[in-house]
């Protein structure tokens, strides 16, 4: 290992059971500790749960889509500043403001301690805040999972009204300075090749600019079932961090559906359905009330469970970055069915799942129904996804790689600022 490094790690919302996000934070704060190097996580709400010795510092927001009140109106006392005013003005004119508020939130509490740190890593926060640290000569990275406007050209695609076309404009208007200030930082990591070429097209930032390190699981904890454990040979399992259309959560429903006609297969989804959203009138218009079930977020150990009972995960996505679900899967020995999207031919390679194409539920369906037919199969996809994650995916050799980038970008700016002195 080289030098130990102090790091302050950043995210704005860190939930520790559903999205990756949390997932990140925890599983590179605990490994970057192993390593040697001190960290602390500064986080909105809601807050993750970290491992011990990584301490957290909390960097309250007005949490004004907390559940079960989302778009909540604050109380008077709780407008502490204008940080907190801005924040609620934000959301009342339809914007997303969480962003931008915590980064300069974080930059209040990171600034008075400048000294003790050695790098700044923010978690795709990327707001005005940071380039206050950029200003003060702190040394600021970021990682970009991948970037936000395929969210919204996806969203806007199947936006049924101009007016939720024009909600969605605004809601995303964040992206703009996600791209700015991200171009002003000292180093981007993201987590695939897919992704760099997509931060490249839609942020501008230079290919060579951004570094790819994959995320990664802890292999002793995602492993396949116990021997002589069964898998449920009608379960299908999804994992979905929300009901969006970039999900692809309605076309899974429709596949279910058709499979259905044949055999009595029940889908898990691991997530939530949106009130009134697309998943649940889908679930209305096909009939499935009865043979899908929605768990909400659940805890690490129950997911594993999920996964080691599944006899298919299917990831309908028609977008991914890099998509976590996919090696949690794979470690547990789990066969895939996933759409050529994004990522996820990258992450999944030709041996450890069946590809079909995004939006095809025709194809969807086929391929659910030869993994579900084919216990051969499945043991086959399955025991090479498990081989590819433990030559590939964990979170030791992620926080290695990223300890590596940290070095290698102090090291390149400290060049740089002797360069100019020189000049």
């Amino acid at each position: 290992m080289g030098r130990s490094l102090r790091i302050a790690l950043l995210s704005y919302r860190s939930k520790p059971h559903s999205g990756g996000q949390g997932i990140y934070v925890r599983a590179l704060s605990r490994e970057l500790a192993e390593l040697g190097h001190r960290v602390e996580v500064f986080s909105g709400q809601p807050y993750p749960e970290l491992d011990r010795g990584v301490p957290l510092t909390r960097v309250p927001s007005l949490d004004l889509y907390r559940e079960p009140d989302p778009f909540r109106t604050p109380r008077p006392a709780e407008i502490r500043d204008w940080v907190d005013l801005a924040e609620w003005a934000t959301m009342c004119t339809a914007g997303f403001p969480e962003p931008l508020t915590f980064t300069l939130r974080a930059a209040r509490r990171l600034l008075p301690r400048r000294d003790e740190f050695d790098i700044v890593h923010d978690n795709q926060s990327l707001g005005y805040g940071l380039l206050r640290l950029v200003r003060a000569g702190l040394p600021t990275v970021a990682t970009i999972h991948h970037p936000v406007a395929i969210d919204r050209e996806l969203e806007l695609a199947a936006a049924p009204t101009l007016r939720r076309q024009l909600t969605l404009r605004r809601w995303y208007a964040f992206t703009r300075m996600q791209a700015r200030v991200a171009g002003r930082l000292d180093g981007i990591t993201t987590v695939s090749e897919n992704s760099r070429r997509d931060i490249a097209a839609r942020m501008g930032l230079p290919p060579e600019r951004t570094a790819v390190i994959p995320v990664g699981i802890d292999p002793l904890r995602f492993t396949p079932p116990p021997e002589g454990q069964p898998r449920d040979a009608t379960s299908i399992l999804a994992v979905t961090s929300a009901d969006v259309p970039l999900k692809g959560l309605v076309h899974l429903l429709e596949a279910v559906a058709k499979l259905r006609t044949e055999r009595p297969v029940r889908l898990t989804v691991v997530g939530t359905a949106r009130p009134g959203g697309p998943a649940e009138a889908a679930l209305d218009r096909l009939g499935l009330r009865d043979a899908v079930r929605f768990t909400g977020p659940v805890p690490e150990a129950e997911l594993v469970g999920l996964f080691q009972r599944a006899t298919v995960v299917a990831i309908p996505s028609l977008y991914e970055g890099f998509s976590l679900p996919a090696v949690e899967a794979m470690a547990c020995g789990t066969p895939l069915v996933t759409t050529d999207a994004g990522a996820l031919p990258e992450v999944v390679g030709t041996k450890a799942g069946l590809r079909v194409a995004a939006g095809d539920v025709g194809e969807l369906t086929a391929a659910l129904a030869l993994v579900l037919d084919s216990p051969s199969l499945a043991e086959q996809l399955g025991r090479a996804g498990r081989r590819r994650v433990l030559e590939s995916y964990t979170w030791r050799a992620t926080a290695a790689r990223t300890a590596d980038w940290y070095a290698e970008t102090l090291d390149r700016r400290a060049a740089r600022r002797e360069g100019d002195e020189q000049c």
